[in-house]
């Protein structure tokens, strides 16, 4: 995923409850900036990107990314530090950054580096979802998401369902990643426990649909249930990867119980049997299985087929009215990134 680049922050003295201004003028002075950086040697981003932190920072998304950006000779980079449920507690952090994508030019070259001690990167656990990061003379305590108090309303998730748990998206949404046992799939669905992050607006004759002001997320309002489940993405955002592009890449791995994920995963595609980790990851680390049941739609009204189902069949047997918000991914994979298998995404690098 990419972090973004926002236009430096105006200070004042406003009272802390009042927006925040930002200004083309900074962002320009940025870009104009003379700036030095060996920005093809990972290690020396990676110093320059840990010596820019406070000394305690929060990482809100629920896979462990910290995302981050900067501009050096007119370019704008994005990258993220994550501390990954796989292996932080063996003292280890993945590091990527890369030019950010746009539509005109397509995917940009990653660089990728997993850090431990042998290149000089301490990673200590302080405590359940607090680690320390140390290079060279600077530390920064990195305090993970706590979810694990997150607990959907009554009634959102239905009996044979199963909860595989809350998530919160770089975007800013919160979620619940329920598993459907009679579709064989998932549902991400809307966390309002909280205040949500966005301002939604219905469709067009077609207001069960809403579509978030600022994420372009697309949910529909459930008939048979007091919920909002995801039916659609924007696809610009997918396709530049951007914190927009969907919550396929924050699941709850901090809380993720024993087998729960990969059982879902297994009982869903059978195929994956023995090729999968507890997480949904291949054994090298380099995939992990992408769920994504969603559409990425570039028109409002491609999201009309949602309702035109849901209407039909409310009235009808479960597994048909809940398959209406199932979308299979497109032959293209309707992601852009290097070739990989279908349905999968990137592993450590973003």
């Amino acid at each position: 995923m990419l972090a973004w680049i926002l236009p430096s922050v105006v200070a004042s003295a406003q009272s802390s409850d009042r927006p925040r201004l930002t200004t083309n003028q900074a962002q320009i002075e940025d870009w104009m900036r003379e700036t030095t950086l060996a920005i093809d040697d990972p290690m020396a981003v990676f110093a320059f990107v840990l010596a820019s932190l406070p000394g305690e920072v929060t990482v809100y998304p629920s896979e462990g990314y910290y995302y981050f950006g900067f501009s050096h000779g007119g370019v704008n980079y994005s990258g993220n530090i994550r501390l990954d449920a796989s292996d932080r507690d063996a003292g280890a952090l993945h590091f990527a950054y890369f030019e950010e994508m746009a539509d005109w030019r397509g995917e940009t070259p990653t660089r990728y580096r997993r850090l431990d001690a042998t290149q000089g990167v301490a990673v200590e656990r302080l405590a359940r979802l607090v680690y320390r990061v140390t290079h060279r003379d600077k530390s920064v305590v990195f305090r993970l998401n706590d979810l694990s108090d997150v607990k959907p309303p009554e009634g959102a998730v239905a009996p044979h369902e199963r909860l595989i748990g809350p998530m919160f998206d770089e975007s800013g949404l919160r979620f619940f990643l329920v598993y459907n046992p009679r579709v064989k799939n998932f549902h991400y669905v809307l966390d309002e426990t909280a205040r949500v992050a966005d301002a939604f607006t219905p469709v067009a004759r077609r207001d069960r649909i809403l579509i978030g002001k600022r994420t372009g997320f697309a949910f529909y309002r459930d008939h048979r249930r007091a919920r909002k489940i995801l039916i659609g993405v924007f696809d610009g955002n997918a396709r530049v990867n951007n914190h927009l592009d969907g919550p396929f890449d924050q699941l709850p791995d901090s809380i993720i119980e024993g087998e729960t994920l990969r059982e879902a995963l297994i009982e869903m595609d059978p195929t994956l049997a023995g090729e999968i980790d507890r997480f949904g990851g291949s054994p090298d680390g380099e995939f992990r299985y992408m769920i994504a049941p969603y559409l990425h739609y570039a028109f409002e009204d491609e999201l009309h087929r949602f309702d035109r189902c849901a209407t039909r069949r409310r009235g009808g047997a479960e597994a048909a009215y809940y398959r209406c918000f199932v979308t299979k991914r497109r032959e293209d994979g309707a992601m852009p990134g290097p070739p990989r298998e279908q349905g999968r995404k990137p592993g450590k690098g973003r």
